[in-house]
């Protein structure tokens, strides 16, 4: 299926967070670190109709507290305003 947000939303899938350590200790939930990283999954555009500076495939980072999660194929995506990107990771 596919999902075109509308206006400046961006659609991403979160990154999981580490379940055990690079020497193999598994770390639990409530110790995990919630970083807030994702991949761009699809991007609506400014209200002008000029692209996002984001693209499908792009890493970012992003904050705030408003997103909205979506269940699509059974896997869980976010969707996210622009304002709230904070950084795109290259």
């Amino acid at each position: 299926m596919a999902i075109v947000p509308i206006g400046e939303r961006v659609l991403i899938r979160q990154k999981k967070p580490e379940e055990k350590t690079k020497s193999g200790i598994y770390i639990p939930d409530s110790a995990q670190e919630k970083r807030k990283e994702g991949d761009v999954i699809a991007c609506g555009t400014f209200k002008d109709g000029k692209e996002l500076p984001v693209k499908a495939g792009d890493r970012i980072l992003y904050g705030g507290y408003s997103s909205e999660k979506i269940t699509i194929d059974g896997e869980e995506l976010v969707m996210i305003e622009f304002k709230d990107v904070i950084a795109k990771m290259e």
